[in-house]
């Protein structure tokens, strides 16, 4: 009965905010607290499973603005997975780090991983993996929609990586912290950026959610942003704007990601960097993208450092002769990032 009534609330949860129904009650939150909670409220499901839990934390104190309870469901969702799809005596890791402007919470397992097919639907509705009789707990894939959707509310993203089944998975989320964190002025990753390596940046996508998060946290590393949802909305918007990176999604209704590339090429010029930020990864669509004009093709979901590094990069290397506001973004590759291709 506990286990349909969690159901029944999970899915109502994500009808909530699908509705736009659910109101975060935010504070400012000590990040280790919540993994404390989390960790509590998962401890029966994992000890029953035998498994083992390594936790590392920040040596200070990490704070974020966000829903103390909501955050704790996000990680027992995660923590709870883990423990179901990872065979009994199996270990489960969760990390939590600074990245910048960034708190990085990682949750690993060495469980039965995500098939390669599955990969790109995790976060949908009702979508699962096989399950066997002894998996009977596994549940309606409603928990994993919930988790992105609360990630989404606080202005983060949420990406699942898994090399395939029976090799565990990862699930990593980024959040903005907030900016009297100390650590954040003592990690080799990118802060907000300097004036100089600022970018007016176009985000794409018809995904509200995730356009809406992309956009927060490029804002937070000082970026320049516009979004828009559909082709035509992101044409009239670079009319005016002249945006100098477009981040785009390919599987846009109506008007796709290819037409919108050339068609903003065509009225842009060499004047703006194209990037596809998309789910097609496979040889023919990065072949698509090249002849569509993109200068970029990255697969989702493209942990925010990689953008952070492309942005900053081409931000520094524009072009000083031209106008100020009218700056030339060139084709750089930061480094770590092998997932380009050159235009």
């Amino acid at each position: 009965m506990g286990y349909l009534t969690r159901l029944v609330d999970d899915l109502l949860d994500v009808s909530r905010i699908v509705r736009g129904k659910v109101a975060l009650k935010v504070a400012r939150i000590e990040v280790a607290a919540v993994v404390n909670h989390a960790l509590d409220m998962a401890r029966p499901l994992i000890d029953a499973m035998g498994h083992r839990v390594a936790v590392r934390l920040p040596e200070q104190a990490v704070y974020l603005e966000g829903d103390p309870v909501r955050l704790a469901q996000v990680l027992l969702n995660l923590l709870d997975n883990a423990a179901k799809y990872t065979p009994a005596g199996g270990k489960i890791q969760l990390d939590v780090s600074v990245a910048g402007p960034l708190i990085e919470i990682r949750v690993c397992d060495n469980g039965t991983g995500i098939p390669a097919e599955l990969l790109p639907q995790v976060f949908e509705l009702f979508k699962q993996g096989e399950r066997t009789l002894d998996r009977s707990q596994g549940g309606l894939g409603i928990g994993l929609t919930l988790v992105k959707a609360l990630v989404a509310l606080h202005g983060g993203l949420l990406e699942a990586l898994s090399t395939g089944a029976g090799q565990g998975s990862t699930f990593t989320i980024w959040l903005p912290a907030l900016r009297d964190t100390p650590l954040m002025v003592n990690q080799e990753a990118p802060a907000a950026s300097p004036a100089s390596s600022r970018c007016r940046v176009l985000v794409v996508d018809d995904d509200d959610a995730v356009a809406d998060s992309m956009s927060m946290l490029l804002q937070i590393n000082g970026h320049d942003v516009r979004v828009a949802a559909s082709g035509k909305a992101a044409l009239e918007i670079a009319r005016s704007f002249r945006p100098q990176v477009a981040l785009l999604d390919i599987g846009l209704q109506g008007m796709d990601g290819y037409e919108l590339a050339r068609q903003l090429r065509a009225e842009q010029g060499e004047a703006i960097r194209l990037i596809a930020v998309t789910g097609y990864g496979d040889e023919e669509a990065r072949s698509r993208s090249v002849a569509a004009g993109f200068d970029r093709h990255l697969v989702k979901p493209v942990p925010p450092d990689i953008i952070f590094g492309l942005l900053a990069e081409i931000g520094r290397t524009q072009t000083t002769e031209r106008p100020q506001g009218d700056g030339v973004c060139p084709p750089s590759t930061p480094a770590g990032t092998t997932d380009l291709i050159s235009a």
